[in-house]
């Protein structure tokens, strides 16, 4: 597929692609030069208020399993299983 560069180093991706990869307007682009190629990766960001909610919440978590208050399980089996038993 062809993409033209426009007025003000604009391109449309085509549609193809766009549907394939699930994008949509808003959507961000991380674009990069590797090996004389341009390349355009899908990237998702979070609100700085979400990353560290979500830190202090995976520091909780460690020190539950380091006290031994966070039920820990080897493999996805055992983990269905217990939630299984209730």
């Amino acid at each position: 597929m062809l993409a033209e560069l426009r007025t003000r180093s604009q391109i449309t991706i085509p549609k193809q692609i766009v549907v394939s990869l699930g994008l949509s307007e808003g959507d961000q682009l991380d674009i990069f030069e590797k090996d004389g190629m341009v390349c355009m990766v899908p990237v998702v960001t979070y609100p700085k208020k979400y990353v560290e909610e979500l830190k202090k919440e995976v520091k909780a978590l460690k020190k539950n399993i380091k006290s031994g208050k966070q039920k820990v399980f080897n493999n996805i089996d055992d983990m269905i299983a217990s939630l299984e038993k209730g």
